[in-house]
């Protein structure tokens, strides 16, 4: 009975563990931007008199 509750621990640990790891990636590593944005460039020229 000892052995069957280490193992249902060591199990709930893992999914534990994955679900933390899912999480933290999706909200944390997926923030960054892939590209760094520009401005818009405004049509037309500019002369500067």
């Amino acid at each position: 009975m000892e052995t069957f509750l280490e193992f249902l621990r060591e199990v709930l640990k893992g999914i534990v563990r994955e679900i933390s790891a899912f999480f933290f990636r999706k909200n944390v590593l997926e923030k960054k931007k892939t590209t760094p944005r520009r401005r818009k460039q405004r049509g037309g020229s500019r002369n500067k008199n």
